[in-house]
């Protein structure tokens, strides 16, 4: 596979020069593709924890169930994300991993890691950090899904969104593609389908977004900005404490 299709290449090279060497490395954990059809249940929480996935087409969505059948989602994936990194530490996966629609994912062994730990420790400091980094992304969305209303946890969401998918697609101005329902935006934000439909409405209404043919323009960013207290913690990353290359 050719390193110019690559999604995860163009996600860490946003934050660090790759040498070539690097580029090898990060092919180990793509040079095997698998695709699912959207609505498939990848595995299930609790399922031998085995596998790591690179995303390199599609979204899918991390969840988990409440006894009684109700569904939190926990986590939603792009293209360029590693799914698997808060578990790699335990034996059996913490949630359901299902699609949103058609993907191909990229699954590799957990010991693939092994060459990238021992030989590229830029490399290693680099994936550590992104790890560490979405558990400050978990806090933030924490709050906004506690605290805030529900305009407020949308504009949140789609603020969020954008950000992540801007690191990939550095062209990305206002617009991107929303292929989640009403159903799953209301499992991830703890609200009803009812109260996500009426939202939406109600922030085309007030000119902050526009929605057409499953895109979503954000029209007033600034405004959803102050809004929501939204901080973007994707377009930078220290780096300088990085072993040198």
């Amino acid at each position: 596979m050719g390193h110019e299709s690559s999604c995860l290449v163009a996600k860490l090279s946003h934050y660090v020069t790759l040498t070539d060497a690097d580029r090898e490395k990060l092919a180990t954990f793509e040079k095997t593709e698998r695709s699912f059809a959207g609505g498939t249940e990848i595995h299930q929480g609790g399922d031998e924890n085995r596998e790591l996935y690179v995303v390199k087409r599609g979204w899918a969505f991390s969840y988990t169930d409440l006894p009684d059948g109700r569904r939190q989602i926990v986590k939603i994936h792009h293209p360029g994300d590693v799914i698997g990194f808060p578990d790699v530490a335990l034996k059996h996966t913490t949630t359901t991993l299902r699609t949103v629609e058609d993907v191909c994912l990229c699954p590799f062994p957990k010991s693939a890691l092994d060459l990238i730990l021992r030989e590229a420790p830029r490399l290693s400091a680099l994936l550590l950090s992104i790890a560490l980094r979405d558990q400050v992304v978990f806090i933030d969305v924490l709050r906004a899904m506690g605290r805030m209303s529900a305009r407020e946890k949308i504009a949140y969401m789609l603020l969020d969104l954008i950000a992540r998918l801007r690191i990939t697609n550095p062209g990305m101005t206002d617009t991107f593609r929303l292929p989640m329902n009403q159903g799953q935006i209301a499992d991830y934000l703890g609200l009803t389908n009812v109260y996500v439909s009426k939202t939406f409405i109600r922030l085309e209404q007030d000119g902050l977004i526009r929605r057409h043919d499953g895109y979503v323009q954000i029209l007033a960013e600034e405004q959803m900005i102050a809004l929501t207290d939204f901080q973007d913690r994707y377009a930078q990353m220290d780096t300088s404490w990085f072993p040198q290359a």
